[in-house]
């Protein structure tokens, strides 16, 4: 399939977006709203130089049953109200459906479909992505982006292949382009957000990708998978996968992502982070290389998250030095390197 004229990515021309995911909607539970948003972490985020927030967000929260195509759009009401906050601000929305219809990269267990393999899941995917793309058609592109899936899986994984990935992305970015040209669009690095897509190259889209390499160092310690504990969480020098991790080791995984890039594709850190567990020596120095490599690509992120586990508050990380700072207790050594790592615009 030829690409359309590319629009401009993930926001409006050299701008480039720097900011944190938020965990508002990303997770349904029985009985449970989406939450608010969160006007002073955003008062935050404005205040300290930041400009994009990713708003993961779960198809079950206005999905009745498995009718994947008649949502309840009052529940979108919630997404209008993230959006107004986020625009009132000057920061960037990118919403992202992190479980979709038949896929999520967590608890897939969950799903009754198969996104890769089924008619109706994919046929909800794309009805969800035309419904936002005619509800926010008159958004400019500079205040909204659309993530279209979280992380799919490795080739092979439940189904799904390159092929298979590559004509469900394309038949969702024709969608969302008939009805709104001009709405930048991002998709995510195949592997759980890692592998770069090169035969998506030509689709006039950011490509999305992650940093959690070593998972040893990122990971260590996260009580939802245990593929930590093959490696060691000390940086640099932790053989993790057959590597041993340095700033040079980080460089090198992101070649085809590099390659990727010199084809004229915009590419963004969409998810990054280190869990509580990791000692914070080791993720300062971690952070430093990453971010030092993101700044030298001139790439973009979005830091996994604000507040929370992996965020800036409230980790916990054994070592860490917090200092209050506009109401909050803040990792004030790693809120340093996330804006050393910014390029001026």
């Amino acid at each position: 399939m030829s690409s359309p004229e590319k629009p401009l990515p993930l926001g409006m021309g050299s701008v480039t977006h720097y900011g944190f995911n938020v965990q508002w909607m990303v997770s349904w539970e029985q009985g449970r709203a989406p939450a608010a948003p969160d006007l002073r972490a955003l008062d935050f985020m404005a205040r300290h130089g930041f400009n994009f927030v990713r708003v993961p967000t779960d198809y079950r929260f206005w999905t009745r049953g498995h009718d994947y195509l008649h949502p309840d759009e009052r529940v979108f009401d919630h997404l209008d109200a993230y959006l107004q906050a986020c625009r009132e601000r000057g920061l960037h929305l990118s919403l992202n459906l992190h479980r979709a219809p038949g896929y999520c990269i967590n608890r897939n267990d969950l799903e009754v479909h198969n996104l890769w393999t089924d008619d109706a899941p994919q046929q909800g995917f794309r009805a969800f992505w035309r419904t936002m793309a005619a509800r926010y058609a008159g958004v400019g592109a500079h205040d909204l982006s659309f993530d279209l899936l979280n992380e799919p899986p490795d080739p092979g994984q439940y189904g799904m292949t390159r092929d298979v990935h590559a004509a469900l992305t394309r038949h969702a970015v024709a969608d969302i382009r008939a009805v709104d040209p001009a709405r930048p669009v991002v998709i995510d690095g195949l592997g759980g957000g890692h592998l770069a897509m090169p035969e998506l190259a030509d689709l006039g889209v950011t490509h999305s990708g992650r940093g959690y390499q070593p998972m040893s160092v990122s990971h260590w310690g996260a009580d939802w998978w245990d593929g930590w504990r093959s490696g060691d969480p000390h940086y640099p020098g932790t053989r993790y996968g057959g590597i041993t991790w340095d700033r040079e080791a980080l460089r090198d995984f992101y070649a085809p992502w590099r390659e990727v890039q010199a084809a004229g594709t915009p590419v963004h850190i969409g998810e990054f982070g280190c869990y509580r567990d990791t000692h914070n020596a080791d993720a300062l120095r971690w952070f430093g290389d990453l971010l030092g490599v993101y700044r030298e690509f001139g790439w973009g992120y979005g830091l996994w998250e604000f507040q929370g586990s992996f965020g800036i508050i409230g980790h916990g990380r054994p070592g860490a030095r917090f200092e209050r700072l506009d109401g909050y207790d803040v990792d004030v050594e790693l809120l340093t390197l996330l804006k050393d790592a910014r390029v001026p615009a």
